[in-house]
């Protein structure tokens, strides 16, 4: 079996880890038991470009169960878990080219290799995988049935292709499906990124001034976090209606330029470069905090603040801090990745059985459908979607009312008013 991992060694510490996150996985259970009975996947290769956790490793033993052939290569350099990443071979039978902390040359090899098995789907968290088809891999863009997207990120990047009428094949955006991203990015980012802060700093967070920069999903959850661990939450926008929307919250709404100033930890969830930048920097308190949990690490100009500044050191695991030339000291976390996954261990398994019950159903669409989809970027089904919701309520105990037929009918009706 085709593999990359750190050391087949760590596979028992893994398979362990692996176990305890599929406890908290149901609905993704309830589908891997239907998979390995009804085998979708027979005869089908698929490539999954996602962070290799114990969550993405439940994911996979649920595709190979539907019969795929699948291979995981790593989204992130810095979000592997190299235990979990063995597991997966030597006790899952999974092939997996994926090492904590690689370098770009070795990522973009294992993306590669990740292509050469010629996969008919592809799963993608941030569009890599895709654009790699869509340039220096075209030539296999015509075995491919389609592909799905994990994250907001991935599908600003496939829309903006499918806007450009070069889009090569469908793909379903997961990231879209409200079961994903309603849970997934408020209430996972919301906790795992703060999980990373605190694990790679220690730092107390009530009391703190908590800048978030942006306010979609991943930035109301972190604020919502934040603001219940005791901290002062400040967020800024370039979007007038959820400017008012963090505003009628209960935030602080300002200008970076102005957040610079009284900020102590400052973390971007927007999607988009260069949020802070050395104006920003310059403006900040001795000890500021800096960090990441958009997808890709480009949100902090890092070049930018090297540049004004004297000296940089690694202070602590996952923390490098910047001296400026006055003397005053930026530490920034994770190299300006994302830091729940690479210093936490991301979002919580009962988020991401939502997540990846969305993927695993996504994936199986493509194969029943894949002959009827232009190439478009697609919506999760809403029966899709709707179905994850209720298997996630019956797992939790929950139950609700349902209409009835008077209900019903008044609902789509329209003699009836005043």
């Amino acid at each position: 079996m085709k593999h990359d991992v750190k050391s087949l060694t760590l596979a028992p510490h893994g398979k362990k880890r692996i176990e305890w996150a599929d406890q908290f996985m149901p609905v993704l259970k309830i589908i891997r038991e239907r998979f390995e009975k009804e085998k979708p996947f027979r005869g089908a290769r698929i490539t999954a470009c996602l962070h290799v956790t114990t969550e993405t490793a439940n994911l996979m033993r649920t595709l190979k169960a539907g019969g795929a052939q699948v291979m995981l290569v790593p989204s992130n350099p810095l979000s592997t878990q190299d235990d979990t990443a063995a597991a997966l071979v030597k006790d899952y039978g999974i092939s997996v080219l994926a090492k904590f902390g690689e370098n770009r040359q070795l990522y973009y090899k294992h993306l590669n290799a990740g292509l050469d098995q010629k996969p008919h789907i592809t799963m993608d968290d941030g569009a890599d995988l895709v654009s790699l088809l869509h340039s220096k891999r075209k030539n296999l863009s015509s075995l491919v049935w389609g592909s799905t997207e994990e994250t907001t990120t991935g599908v600003i990047r496939l829309k903006a292709l499918a806007a450009q009428g070069k889009l090569l094949f469908p793909v379903v955006a997961v990231n879209d499906a409200k079961t994903k991203h309603f849970f997934d990015n408020r209430y996972g980012t919301g906790q795992s990124t703060m999980d990373g802060i605190i694990r790679a700093t220690n730092v107390l967070l009530a009391g703190k001034t908590v800048v978030i920069a942006g306010y979609g999903w991943c930035g109301r959850g972190a604020a919502m976090r934040a603001d219940g661990l005791g901290a002062k939450v400040v967020v800024t926008e370039v979007d007038h209606i959820k400017a008012i929307e963090a505003a009628m919250d209960g935030f602080d709404v300002m200008p970076m330029s102005e957040a610079a100033k009284i900020g102590d930890i400052f973390i971007t969830l927007t999607g988009d470069i260069h949020v802070l930048r050395p104006e920003h920097f310059r403006k900040m308190k001795d000890g500021a905090i800096v960090c990441n949990s958009g997808h890709f690490d480009v949100e902090i100009d890092l070049k930018g603040l090297k540049k004004i500044s004297r000296g940089v050191k690694e202070v602590r695991d996952f923390v490098t801090q910047y001296t400026l030339r006055g003397g005053r000291r930026i530490n920034v976390l994770a190299e300006g990745r994302l830091v729940n996954l690479a210093a936490a261990e991301g979002h919580p398994a009962s988020v991401m059985d939502m997540s990846f019950a969305n993927q695993a159903l996504a994936a199986e669409y493509i194969v029943k459908r894949h002959k009827k989809l232009d190439n478009e970027v697609y919506s999760v089904p809403q029966n899709i979607d709707e179905k994850i919701a209720a298997l996630k309520l019956s797992s939790m105990g929950v139950t609700i009312d349902r209409l009835t037929a008077e209900q019903k009918k008044y609902l789509s009706a329209w003699e009836m008013g005043t």
